[in-house]
Protein backbone atom coordinates (compact mmCIF):
# COMPACT_ATOMS: atom_id res chain seq x y z
CA UNK A 1 0.00 0.00 0.00
CA UNK A 2 1.27 3.91 -0.61
CA UNK A 3 0.04 7.11 -0.25
CA UNK A 4 0.25 10.53 -1.61
CA UNK A 5 2.30 12.76 0.18
CA UNK A 6 -0.08 15.86 2.68
CA UNK A 7 -2.65 16.99 -0.77
CA UNK A 8 -6.24 17.87 -0.89
CA UNK A 9 -6.51 15.13 -3.26
CA UNK A 10 -4.78 11.75 -0.97
CA UNK A 11 -4.44 8.63 -3.03
CA UNK A 12 -3.85 5.57 -1.20
CA UNK A 13 -2.82 2.79 -3.94
CA UNK A 14 -2.86 -0.91 -2.81
CA UNK A 15 -1.28 -3.94 -4.65
CA UNK A 16 0.57 -4.01 -8.23
CA UNK A 17 2.73 -1.57 -9.66
CA UNK A 18 -0.19 -1.17 -12.54
CA UNK A 19 -2.36 0.27 -9.62
CA UNK A 20 0.76 2.60 -8.53
CA UNK A 21 0.99 3.74 -11.89
CA UNK A 22 -2.68 4.14 -12.71
CA UNK A 23 -3.06 6.64 -8.97
CA UNK A 24 -1.18 9.22 -10.62
CA UNK A 25 -4.21 9.39 -12.98
CA UNK A 26 -6.39 9.32 -10.37
CA UNK A 27 -4.93 11.85 -8.61
CA UNK A 28 -4.19 14.11 -11.68
CA UNK A 29 -8.45 13.42 -12.14
CA UNK A 30 -9.68 14.25 -8.87
CA UNK A 31 -7.55 17.23 -8.79
CA UNK A 32 -8.59 18.72 -12.34
CA UNK A 33 -12.18 18.17 -10.45
CA UNK A 34 -11.49 20.79 -8.23
CA UNK A 35 -12.30 18.56 -4.78
CA UNK A 36 -11.02 18.99 -1.55
CA UNK A 37 -10.45 17.17 1.88
CA UNK A 38 -10.81 14.34 -0.72
CA UNK A 39 -9.38 10.07 0.25
CA UNK A 40 -9.60 8.13 -2.68
CA UNK A 41 -8.45 4.50 -2.10
CA UNK A 42 -7.51 2.47 -5.52
CA UNK A 43 -7.91 -1.33 -4.13
CA UNK A 44 -6.83 -4.57 -4.84
CA UNK A 45 -8.16 -7.96 -4.95
CA UNK A 46 -5.72 -10.44 -5.92
CA UNK A 47 -6.51 -12.14 -3.00
CA UNK A 48 -9.06 -12.06 0.35
CA UNK A 49 -6.59 -10.71 2.02
CA UNK A 50 -6.25 -7.54 0.04
CA UNK A 51 -9.74 -6.88 -0.01
CA UNK A 52 -9.74 -7.02 3.95
CA UNK A 53 -7.39 -4.35 3.91
CA UNK A 54 -9.56 -2.14 1.95
CA UNK A 55 -12.38 -2.62 3.77
CA UNK A 56 -10.48 -1.77 6.84
CA UNK A 57 -8.65 1.25 5.67
CA UNK A 58 -12.06 2.42 4.48
CA UNK A 59 -13.73 2.36 7.45
CA UNK A 60 -11.15 3.94 9.43
CA UNK A 61 -11.48 7.16 6.78
CA UNK A 62 -15.12 7.50 7.51
CA UNK A 63 -14.48 7.09 11.48
CA UNK A 64 -11.30 9.28 11.73
CA UNK A 65 -11.96 11.79 9.11
CA UNK A 66 -15.85 12.69 9.22
CA UNK A 67 -15.69 15.53 6.93
CA UNK A 68 -13.39 14.25 3.99
CA UNK A 69 -15.25 12.34 0.99
CA UNK A 70 -14.35 8.88 0.59
CA UNK A 71 -13.95 7.35 -2.84
CA UNK A 72 -12.82 3.68 -3.65
CA UNK A 73 -11.73 2.49 -7.00
CA UNK A 74 -9.57 -0.47 -7.91
CA UNK A 75 -10.29 -4.25 -8.75
CA UNK A 76 -11.51 -4.93 -4.97
CA UNK A 77 -14.65 -2.19 -5.32
CA UNK A 78 -14.98 -3.33 -8.60
CA UNK A 79 -16.09 -6.82 -7.09
CA UNK A 80 -17.43 -5.68 -3.97
CA UNK A 81 -19.15 -2.47 -5.22
CA UNK A 82 -22.43 -2.70 -2.98
CA UNK A 83 -20.06 -3.49 0.44
CA UNK A 84 -18.11 -0.35 -0.16
CA UNK A 85 -21.25 1.70 -0.62
CA UNK A 86 -22.95 0.54 2.31
CA UNK A 87 -19.87 2.02 4.54
CA UNK A 88 -20.62 5.09 2.86
CA UNK A 89 -18.29 5.12 0.57
CA UNK A 90 -18.51 6.56 -2.90
CA UNK A 91 -17.73 4.31 -5.60
CA UNK A 92 -15.86 4.62 -8.79
CA UNK A 93 -15.57 1.98 -11.58
CA UNK A 94 -11.76 0.68 -12.41
CA UNK A 95 -12.71 1.94 -16.19
CA UNK A 96 -13.65 5.45 -14.66
CA UNK A 97 -11.04 6.14 -12.21
CA UNK A 98 -8.78 8.13 -14.46
CA UNK A 99 -11.55 10.53 -15.25
CA UNK A 100 -12.64 13.66 -14.23
CA UNK A 101 -16.25 13.92 -14.36
CA UNK A 102 -16.16 10.24 -12.17
CA UNK A 103 -14.33 12.95 -9.18
CA UNK A 104 -17.20 16.08 -9.69
CA UNK A 105 -20.42 14.32 -9.19
CA UNK A 106 -23.07 13.40 -11.39
CA UNK A 107 -23.39 10.23 -13.24
CA UNK A 108 -20.19 9.16 -15.60
CA UNK A 109 -20.78 6.89 -18.80
CA UNK A 110 -17.77 4.96 -19.90
CA UNK A 111 -18.26 3.67 -23.49
CA UNK A 112 -15.26 1.64 -25.48
CA UNK A 113 -12.65 3.57 -25.15
CA UNK A 114 -8.67 2.48 -26.00
CA UNK A 115 -6.28 1.76 -22.84
CA UNK A 116 -4.48 4.97 -21.95
CA UNK A 117 -0.92 4.32 -20.81
CA UNK A 118 -0.63 5.18 -16.99
CA UNK A 119 2.44 6.99 -15.90
CA UNK A 120 3.85 6.92 -11.91
CA UNK A 121 4.86 10.63 -10.50
CA UNK A 122 7.76 12.28 -10.79
CA UNK A 123 8.40 11.64 -6.78
CA UNK A 124 9.58 7.90 -7.70
CA UNK A 125 13.33 7.26 -8.74
CA UNK A 126 12.05 4.51 -11.11
CA UNK A 127 8.93 5.14 -13.25
CA UNK A 128 5.96 2.23 -13.60
CA UNK A 129 4.11 2.74 -16.91
CA UNK A 130 1.29 0.66 -17.02
CA UNK A 131 0.93 -0.18 -21.13
CA UNK A 132 -1.72 -3.15 -20.76
CA UNK A 133 -4.74 -3.75 -18.58
CA UNK A 134 -7.32 -6.82 -18.29
CA UNK A 135 -6.78 -10.04 -19.21
CA UNK A 136 -8.27 -12.86 -21.38
CA UNK A 137 -7.54 -15.62 -20.32
CA UNK A 138 -9.48 -17.84 -18.13
CA UNK A 139 -7.23 -18.60 -14.81
CA UNK A 140 -9.86 -20.65 -12.32
CA UNK A 141 -8.40 -19.17 -9.37
CA UNK A 142 -8.37 -15.35 -10.85
CA UNK A 143 -11.30 -12.56 -10.61
CA UNK A 144 -8.85 -9.74 -13.05
CA UNK A 145 -11.19 -10.64 -15.48
CA UNK A 146 -14.04 -9.99 -13.77
CA UNK A 147 -12.56 -6.52 -12.15
CA UNK A 148 -10.97 -5.69 -15.46
CA UNK A 149 -12.30 -7.02 -18.09
CA UNK A 150 -10.69 -8.59 -21.28
CA UNK A 151 -7.51 -7.79 -22.34
CA UNK A 152 -6.62 -4.03 -23.63
CA UNK A 153 -3.47 -2.64 -25.23
CA UNK A 154 -2.28 1.27 -25.06
CA UNK A 155 -1.03 2.31 -28.45
CA UNK A 156 3.03 2.03 -29.18
CA UNK A 157 3.03 5.95 -30.18
CA UNK A 158 1.20 6.92 -26.78
CA UNK A 159 3.11 4.04 -24.68
CA UNK A 160 6.22 6.12 -26.21
CA UNK A 161 4.94 9.35 -25.54
CA UNK A 162 4.61 8.55 -21.80
CA UNK A 163 8.44 7.21 -21.73
CA UNK A 164 9.52 10.53 -23.04
CA UNK A 165 7.62 12.45 -20.08
CA UNK A 166 9.01 9.99 -17.56
CA UNK A 167 12.70 10.27 -19.11
CA UNK A 168 12.12 14.36 -20.08
CA UNK A 169 11.63 14.79 -15.74
CA UNK A 170 14.77 12.34 -15.30
CA UNK A 171 13.92 8.83 -14.42
CA UNK A 172 16.65 6.79 -16.05
CA UNK A 173 14.64 3.24 -15.15
CA UNK A 174 11.17 2.68 -16.72
CA UNK A 175 9.33 -0.51 -15.11
CA UNK A 176 6.77 -1.81 -17.98
CA UNK A 177 3.49 -3.35 -15.95
CA UNK A 178 0.22 -4.36 -16.78
CA UNK A 179 -2.27 -7.20 -15.78
CA UNK A 180 -1.55 -9.71 -18.06
CA UNK A 181 1.77 -8.02 -19.70
CA UNK A 182 3.08 -10.57 -21.98
CA UNK A 183 -0.39 -10.19 -23.75
CA UNK A 184 0.70 -6.77 -24.87
CA UNK A 185 -0.60 -5.60 -28.33
CA UNK A 186 -3.40 -9.23 -28.88
CA UNK A 187 -6.07 -6.95 -29.59
CA UNK A 188 -3.82 -4.15 -31.74
CA UNK A 189 -1.59 -6.47 -33.74
CA UNK A 190 1.57 -5.89 -32.04
CA UNK A 191 3.89 -7.48 -29.67
CA UNK A 192 5.42 -6.63 -26.50
CA UNK A 193 8.92 -6.68 -28.23
CA UNK A 194 7.83 -4.83 -30.69
CA UNK A 195 7.26 -2.33 -27.81
CA UNK A 196 10.11 -3.13 -26.47
CA UNK A 197 11.90 -2.42 -29.51
CA UNK A 198 9.86 0.80 -29.88
CA UNK A 199 11.39 2.08 -26.19
CA UNK A 200 14.95 1.39 -26.56
CA UNK A 201 15.17 3.85 -29.34
CA UNK A 202 14.88 6.42 -27.01
CA UNK A 203 17.51 7.11 -24.67
CA UNK A 204 16.32 5.31 -21.80
CA UNK A 205 19.13 3.59 -19.92
CA UNK A 206 17.05 0.87 -18.16
CA UNK A 207 14.08 -1.25 -18.81
CA UNK A 208 12.45 -3.76 -16.95
CA UNK A 209 9.63 -5.81 -17.36
CA UNK A 210 6.87 -7.05 -14.52
CA UNK A 211 5.21 -10.24 -14.27
CA UNK A 212 5.15 -12.38 -17.78
CA UNK A 213 3.79 -15.57 -18.48
CA UNK A 214 6.18 -18.11 -19.49
CA UNK A 215 4.78 -19.16 -22.72
CA UNK A 216 4.53 -15.79 -24.26
CA UNK A 217 8.26 -15.28 -24.12
CA UNK A 218 8.35 -15.67 -27.80
CA UNK A 219 12.01 -15.58 -30.06
CA UNK A 220 12.11 -11.77 -30.13
CA UNK A 221 11.31 -11.04 -26.54
CA UNK A 222 14.02 -13.84 -25.92
CA UNK A 223 16.89 -12.05 -27.58
CA UNK A 224 15.71 -8.49 -26.03
CA UNK A 225 16.15 -10.09 -22.73
CA UNK A 226 19.43 -12.02 -23.27
CA UNK A 227 21.17 -9.76 -25.94
CA UNK A 228 20.37 -5.96 -25.16
CA UNK A 229 22.54 -5.02 -22.14
CA UNK A 230 19.70 -1.95 -21.19
CA UNK A 231 16.74 -4.65 -20.85
CA UNK A 232 17.48 -5.33 -17.08
CA UNK A 233 19.01 -8.78 -16.40
CA UNK A 234 15.76 -9.80 -14.06
CA UNK A 235 12.86 -11.84 -15.66
CA UNK A 236 9.79 -11.93 -13.23
CA UNK A 237 7.89 -15.30 -14.23
CA UNK A 238 4.11 -16.03 -13.75
CA UNK A 239 4.73 -19.67 -12.89
CA UNK A 240 2.06 -20.12 -9.91
CA UNK A 241 2.92 -23.92 -9.27
CA UNK A 242 5.41 -26.50 -9.84
CA UNK A 243 2.90 -29.56 -10.11
CA UNK A 244 1.25 -29.92 -13.58
CA UNK A 245 -2.02 -31.31 -12.27
CA UNK A 246 -2.27 -28.51 -10.28
CA UNK A 247 -1.47 -26.10 -13.50
CA UNK A 248 -3.88 -27.72 -15.09
CA UNK A 249 -6.90 -27.50 -12.95
CA UNK A 250 -5.72 -23.74 -12.91
CA UNK A 251 -5.68 -23.57 -16.30
CA UNK A 252 -2.41 -22.59 -16.91
CA UNK A 253 -0.94 -22.44 -20.20
CA UNK A 254 2.47 -23.63 -19.37
CA UNK A 255 3.90 -27.17 -17.45
CA UNK A 256 6.95 -27.32 -14.94
CA UNK A 257 8.91 -28.76 -17.96
CA UNK A 258 8.63 -25.79 -19.79
CA UNK A 259 9.43 -23.33 -17.05
CA UNK A 260 12.29 -25.28 -16.30
CA UNK A 261 13.62 -25.21 -19.68
CA UNK A 262 13.08 -21.49 -20.32
CA UNK A 263 14.97 -20.56 -17.41
CA UNK A 264 17.75 -23.28 -18.19
CA UNK A 265 17.74 -21.39 -22.01
CA UNK A 266 17.56 -17.72 -20.04
CA UNK A 267 20.60 -18.82 -17.90
CA UNK A 268 22.40 -20.26 -21.19
CA UNK A 269 22.05 -17.20 -23.07
CA UNK A 270 22.86 -14.37 -20.08
CA UNK A 271 24.26 -15.88 -17.15
CA UNK A 272 23.39 -13.00 -14.86
CA UNK A 273 20.13 -12.97 -15.26
CA UNK A 274 17.85 -13.38 -11.76
CA UNK A 275 14.50 -14.96 -11.51
CA UNK A 276 11.71 -13.94 -10.04
CA UNK A 277 8.25 -15.83 -9.53
CA UNK A 278 4.35 -15.62 -8.57
CA UNK A 279 3.49 -18.95 -7.01
CA UNK A 280 0.32 -19.71 -5.10
CA UNK A 281 0.41 -22.13 -2.04
CA UNK A 282 -2.76 -24.47 -1.45
CA UNK A 283 -4.49 -24.50 -4.33
CA UNK A 284 -7.85 -26.55 -4.46
CA UNK A 285 -6.90 -30.31 -4.72
CA UNK A 286 -3.50 -29.91 -3.65
CA UNK A 287 -1.96 -33.01 -2.08
CA UNK A 288 1.65 -33.20 -0.17
CA UNK A 289 3.19 -34.44 -3.49
CA UNK A 290 1.64 -31.85 -5.44
CA UNK A 291 3.31 -29.23 -2.65
CA UNK A 292 6.67 -31.06 -3.07
CA UNK A 293 6.68 -30.47 -6.51
CA UNK A 294 6.23 -25.86 -5.73
CA UNK A 295 8.65 -26.49 -3.36
CA UNK A 296 11.30 -27.93 -5.63
CA UNK A 297 10.56 -26.02 -8.22
CA UNK A 298 12.41 -22.57 -6.49
CA UNK A 299 15.46 -24.41 -6.55
CA UNK A 300 14.99 -25.95 -10.14
CA UNK A 301 14.10 -22.95 -11.44
CA UNK A 302 16.84 -20.61 -9.15
CA UNK A 303 13.94 -18.40 -8.17
CA UNK A 304 15.39 -15.83 -6.36
CA UNK A 305 12.80 -13.04 -5.92
CA UNK A 306 9.57 -15.27 -5.28
CA UNK A 307 6.19 -13.44 -5.03
CA UNK A 308 4.23 -16.20 -2.70
CA UNK A 309 0.90 -16.11 -1.43
CA UNK A 310 -1.66 -18.47 0.03
CA UNK A 311 -4.46 -19.29 -2.03
CA UNK A 312 -7.83 -17.63 -1.49
CA UNK A 313 -11.07 -18.58 -3.03
CA UNK A 314 -11.90 -15.40 -5.13
CA UNK A 315 -16.25 -15.22 -5.51
CA UNK A 316 -17.18 -16.40 -9.22
CA UNK A 317 -14.02 -18.06 -10.01
CA UNK A 318 -14.09 -22.05 -10.78
CA UNK A 319 -11.54 -22.74 -8.13
CA UNK A 320 -13.88 -21.55 -5.28
CA UNK A 321 -15.94 -24.12 -6.37
CA UNK A 322 -13.15 -26.88 -6.29
CA UNK A 323 -12.32 -29.17 -3.11
CA UNK A 324 -10.54 -26.67 -0.71
CA UNK A 325 -7.41 -27.50 1.15
CA UNK A 326 -8.35 -25.32 4.20
CA UNK A 327 -6.30 -21.62 5.13
CA UNK A 328 -4.48 -23.04 7.27
CA UNK A 329 -2.41 -25.51 5.26
CA UNK A 330 -2.31 -22.84 2.31
CA UNK A 331 -0.95 -20.31 4.76
CA UNK A 332 1.92 -23.14 6.05
CA UNK A 333 2.40 -24.12 3.03
CA UNK A 334 3.11 -20.32 1.08
CA UNK A 335 5.47 -20.07 4.81
CA UNK A 336 7.07 -22.94 3.78
CA UNK A 337 7.92 -21.60 0.03
CA UNK A 338 8.95 -18.38 1.36
CA UNK A 339 11.24 -19.81 3.81
CA UNK A 340 12.80 -21.71 1.24
CA UNK A 341 13.01 -18.99 -1.13
CA UNK A 342 14.65 -16.34 1.39
CA UNK A 343 17.52 -19.14 1.74
CA UNK A 344 18.02 -19.07 -2.17
CA UNK A 345 18.21 -15.61 -2.33
CA UNK A 346 20.35 -15.27 0.78
CA UNK A 347 22.85 -17.62 -1.16
CA UNK A 348 22.52 -16.41 -4.32
CA UNK A 349 23.46 -13.07 -3.02
CA UNK A 350 26.72 -14.26 -1.05
CA UNK A 351 27.41 -15.05 -4.96
CA UNK A 352 27.87 -11.52 -5.20
CA UNK A 353 29.82 -10.45 -2.53
CA UNK A 354 32.74 -8.85 -3.90
CA UNK A 355 31.29 -7.76 -7.42
CA UNK A 356 30.88 -4.26 -8.98
CA UNK A 357 27.45 -3.42 -10.02
CA UNK A 358 25.37 -0.36 -11.24
CA UNK A 359 22.66 0.99 -9.35
CA UNK A 360 20.05 3.61 -9.25
CA UNK A 361 19.24 5.13 -6.26
CA UNK A 362 16.35 5.84 -4.70
CA UNK A 363 14.96 8.75 -2.83
CA UNK A 364 16.85 8.40 0.05
CA UNK A 365 20.44 8.90 -1.17
CA UNK A 366 21.28 5.26 0.23
CA UNK A 367 19.53 2.63 -1.10
CA UNK A 368 18.07 0.85 -4.16
CA UNK A 369 18.51 -1.64 -6.62
CA UNK A 370 21.60 -3.65 -8.95
CA UNK A 371 20.26 -4.06 -12.57
CA UNK A 372 19.73 -7.95 -11.28
CA UNK A 373 17.51 -6.46 -8.75
CA UNK A 374 19.47 -7.39 -5.89
CA UNK A 375 18.78 -4.64 -3.10
CA UNK A 376 21.82 -2.36 -2.31
CA UNK A 377 22.43 -0.19 0.59
CA UNK A 378 24.89 2.51 0.43
CA UNK A 379 27.48 3.36 3.05
CA UNK A 380 27.65 7.05 1.62
CA UNK A 381 25.03 9.49 0.80
CA UNK A 382 24.77 9.82 -3.29
CA UNK A 383 22.24 11.66 -4.97
CA UNK A 384 18.62 10.28 -5.51
CA UNK A 385 17.78 9.05 -9.07
CA UNK A 386 21.57 9.09 -10.45
CA UNK A 387 22.82 5.55 -11.58
CA UNK A 388 26.78 5.00 -10.02
CA UNK A 389 29.05 1.65 -10.18
CA UNK A 390 28.99 0.34 -6.83
CA UNK A 391 31.34 -2.46 -5.09
CA UNK A 392 28.87 -4.96 -3.45
CA UNK A 393 31.55 -5.67 0.00
CA UNK A 394 29.05 -8.03 2.15
CA UNK A 395 25.30 -9.03 2.64
CA UNK A 396 23.23 -7.87 5.29
CA UNK A 397 19.84 -10.09 5.91
CA UNK A 398 18.29 -9.70 2.04
CA UNK A 399 20.47 -6.60 0.45
CA UNK A 400 24.05 -5.88 -0.04
CA UNK A 401 26.07 -3.42 1.54
CA UNK A 402 27.86 -1.62 -1.33
CA UNK A 403 30.90 1.40 -1.37
CA UNK A 404 30.59 4.04 -4.42
CA UNK A 405 33.22 3.22 -6.80
CA UNK A 406 34.76 6.68 -8.28
CA UNK A 407 35.66 7.13 -11.87
CA UNK A 408 39.28 6.73 -10.87
CA UNK A 409 38.94 3.66 -9.15
CA UNK A 410 36.94 2.07 -12.32
CA UNK A 411 39.97 3.16 -14.58
CA UNK A 412 42.40 2.01 -12.13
Amino acid sequence: MSASLADPVEVVNFGCRLNIAEGEGVRAAARAAGVRDTIIFNSCAVTDEAVRQARQAVRRALRERPGAEVVVTGCAAELERAAFAAMGARVVSNDAKGLTQSYGGGAVTVGARPYAPALSGADHARAFLGVQTGCSHSCTFCATVLARGTARSASVDAVVASARTALTRGQREIILTGVDLASYGDDSGTTLAALVEALLALPVERLRLSSLDPDRIDDALFALLTQEKRMMPHVHLSLQAGDDMVLTRMKRRHRRADAVRLIERLKAARAEIAIGADLIAGFPTEDDAMFANSLALIDDCDIVFGHIFPYSPRAGTPAARMPQVGRTIARERAATLRDANARRRQDWLETQVGRTASMLVERDGVSGHAENFAAVALTALAAPGTIIDVRLNARDGDRMIATPIEAKDIAA
